[in-house]
């Protein structure tokens, strides 16, 4: 368990604003944020930069992969349009990586806001430095991967991401249409502590149904070697395998190229998370079954839009994005997914799937990435 620094002013704010929102359950028109925040989460006085000093917003990596590169503009075009200043700071893939750039950022006083994408949801060490920024005026959310929501909540304000375990039910749904006679599966992921890896395979443990067992779970910790020692390995352990699942981005052309290496398109199904440049290139040319999307542009847009109303007290905003604030689960911005299919001929459907959830053959998606000016998301 992390125990929170507090000053004995800290505290006694703490406690105040507890109280307060507490009296009533209705909350207030005044436009302060006492009832508006989850238990526990606490902001110190408001960093203020320097005078003449532009304040600076920054997202944070778990690691480094094209996945970012979606976010990265969808963080600058939120940037221009609110005419802010914006960073993304990559992280190497490990939680002490991770302490060690937070530490770096609270000696930057003209950081206001910081957004990160969790390596290990249960890092003592990261939960800690969220917590310092916290308490020296510098407001948090998290985007992509979240804390343990049930034990380190109030370390953030809200996660602006993906509702990582319907995401995962929908790959397995796919995967249970693609394959109704079921057989054994192999998932492949970077981090298997960070939450939205566990959420997803969680999920499509549950989209897959009875007819499927998980022969494995195999972490790689950010090594894109060992990602593709990872396929070989299950293929040779698991000689009955038929599918064969990517959780992170950079896992699906891992996969892809052991697949060929090995010549075993014809007997495994590739279902994947995201869509990397290569991977699209893979599903072109037949080697990808069905992708599941997520809007890592959604989530660099949005991510600096919340930050900036947290930093300027922007309640209409913060309204706007959260409008269930202060319910379960109303800290929760789920920026949504798409099914991507290779085209037309797939046995997948729209009607498979559920809410949020948008279903494209790979032409449509191609567009919209076009549209956004991404080369993958």
């Amino acid at each position: 368990m992390v125990h929170r620094r507090w000053s004995p002013f800290a505290l006694l704010l703490a406690l105040l604003v507890t109280l307060a929102s507490g009296c009533s359950s209705q909350g207030t028109d005044s436009g302060g944020q006492a009832d508006q925040q989850p238990a526990g989460y606490y902001v110190a006085t408001p960093r203020k930069p320097p005078e003449g000093v532009e304040p600076r917003y920054q997202l944070m990596t778990n690691g480094n992969s094209p996945f970012w590169d979606a976010v990265r503009v969808g963080m600058v075009d939120a940037g221009k349009e609110l005419g802010i200043r914006v960073d993304l700071v990559v992280n190497d893939g490990t939680p002490g990586g991770q302490v060690e750039r937070l530490r770096q950022i609270r000696t930057l006083n003209d950081v206001v806001g910081v957004g990160i994408s969790v390596t290990q949801a249960r890092a003592a060490g990261v939960i800690d430095e969220m917590h310092a920024l916290q308490e020296a005026g510098v407001h948090v959310v998290t985007i992509d991967s979240d804390v343990d929501r049930k034990l380190f909540r109030d370390a953030r304000f809200a996660f602006v991401g993906t509702d990582n375990f319907k995401a995962g039910e929908a790959l397995g749904i796919a995967i249970r249409h693609l394959k109704p006679e079921g057989g054994k599966y192999v998932t492949f992921v970077g981090i298997a502590a960070a939450q939205n890896a566990r959420e997803r395979i969680a999920g499509v443990a549950k989209g897959v149904g009875p007819k499927f067992e998980a022969a494995d779970h195999m972490a790689d910790d950010t090594d894109r070697t060992r990602a593709r020692d990872n396929v070989r390995n299950a293929i040779r352990n698991h000689p009955d395998v038929n599918v064969l699942v990517g959780i992170w981005s950079y896992n699906a052309p891992a996969i892809v190229d052991v697949v060929k290496e090995e010549g075993i398109r014809d007997r495994v199904l590739v279902a994947v998370f995201d869509a990397e440049p290569l991977t699209i290139q893979a599903m072109e040319e037949g080697y990808v079954d069905v992708m599941v999307v997520q809007n890592p542009y959604k989530m660099g847009y949005l991510g600096i839009k919340l930050l900036k109303a947290l930093y300027e007290n922007d309640q209409a905003t913060i309204r706007e994005l959260f409008p269930n604030y202060g319910q379960p689960d109303g800290d929760i911005l789920d920026t949504g997914i798409k099914v991507v299919v290779p085209d037309e001929s797939s046995p997948l459907r729209p009607e498979m799937f559920g809410e949020n959830v948008e279903f494209m053959t790979l032409k449509q998606f191609k567009a919209w990435l076009d549209e956004h000016g991404l080369t993958g998301s």
